[in-house]
């Protein structure tokens, strides 16, 4: 049963964790920048390579210390290689190639995005294969076939902003506060989905590609139409309706974006994973879409759908059993497919 020390730098967290045998959780430390970034409305990443510089080695070791193990006791050391913001990825990168180079485990370069795939499956009762994986965070919202988590077919994606990108934006624009996501669902509870008639882009065009920047500006658009009206600041009941009803047409999107993928693919399971998998919102509407279709529907856990190290170690699991060591010359990418990795990417 390997042990794999996971780390994960590629924005603003920093997160580092033990797995064992792929899916057994033994720590899992998150080092939050969110008191970091909340006075700009999002993330600055001069900021958040730095704060990594200044955190790292102590996170690694507060998830050896969790979990009573040793670095000579590791099978191998994952690490985020791609994609992400180049400055914090390097900062991670750098250290697991250092940690490798002084052990002499075997270096585990993981695509960011196979790490959200596989935290589908970080359960006592993991989710069978293949599965439909949809993606939804601040940098990444895609549609996958996972037949392993070595072989992930691309469906579809957003052809501008992410889904979450559009939540922090939208949050920062109504001035709800940092992260967006979690403001936008708060305001939102309070809020009437049916005050405002926003737009559901590419509902009407076949296939499973999606946009949402026309979205995020109809927003901002309908935001200054009401600080106008108001002559000032957003009355909270307005920020409430404007917020809910953001909140419906992209949940709108999302669901039906998934109900077309499960028909094209055929296939009866489907996960969402990354940080807009913790919505309430989504998570009703998909629930709900479970019981109409009767497939089968997952979410990780609140605390593995933001980044986190765990997700990563249950990959460079998979890699380590199947060969696949990266070379301590491994660089970092900010921009890398799933379907185009570079060499020395194994």
């Amino acid at each position: 049963m390997p042990l794999i020390l996971g780390i994960e730098s590629s924005c603003d967290d920093l997160a580092a964790a033990v797995v064992r045998d792929g899916r057994e959780i033994l720590s899992s430390v998150v080092q939050s920048q969110d008191a970091v970034h909340a006075p700009y409305g999002g993330v600055v990443p001069e900021l958040a390579s730095r704060d990594h510089v200044r955190y790292l080695h102590v996170t690694v070791e507060r998830a050896l210390v969790r979990a009573a193990v040793s670095l000579e006791e590791l099978d191998g050391i994952g690490v985020t290689s791609g994609p992400g913001l180049v400055g914090s990825l390097l900062v991670g990168l750098s250290f697991a190639k250092a940690l490798a180079y002084r052990t002499g485990k075997p270096l585990l370069a993981v695509h960011h995005i196979e790490g959200h795939l596989a935290s589908a499956r970080l359960e006592r009762d993991p989710l069978a294969l293949p599965f439909v994986g949809f993606v939804v965070s601040g940098g990444h919202t895609a549609l996958y076939r996972v037949e392993t988590l070595g072989r992930i077919e691309l469906l579809g994606q957003t052809r501008d902003d992410a889904a979450g990108e559009a939540f922090d934006k939208v949050a920062k624009r109504m001035g709800l506060g940092y992260p967006g996501g979690r403001e936008v669902d708060r305001a939102a509870q309070e809020g009437d989905p049916r005050a405002f008639a926003f737009p559901r882009p590419m509902l009407r065009e076949r296939g499973l590609e999606m946009s949402f920047s026309g979205l995020k500006t109809a927003v901002a658009l309908q935001v200054a139409r009401a600080e106008e009206d108001a002559g000032g600041a957003l009355p909270r009941r307005v920020r409430a309706d404007i917020a809910a009803s953001f909140q419906e047409a992209m949940v709108d999107v999302l669901v039906t974006k998934a109900r077309r993928a499960l028909a094209a693919t055929g296939l009866e399971r489907i996960a969402l994973v990354g940080g807009l998998a913790a919505n309430r919102r989504l998570r009703a509407r998909m629930t709900q879409l479970e019981g109409e279709l009767g497939v089968e529907v997952r979410f990780p856990p609140t605390a593995l759908c933001t980044d986190n190290a765990a997700m990563i170690a249950a990959v460079a699991d998979h890699m380590l059993r199947e060969g696949r060591v990266a070379s301590l010359e491994l660089e970092a990418f900010s921009r890398v497919p799933l379907e185009a990795r570079p060499e020395g990417w194994s």
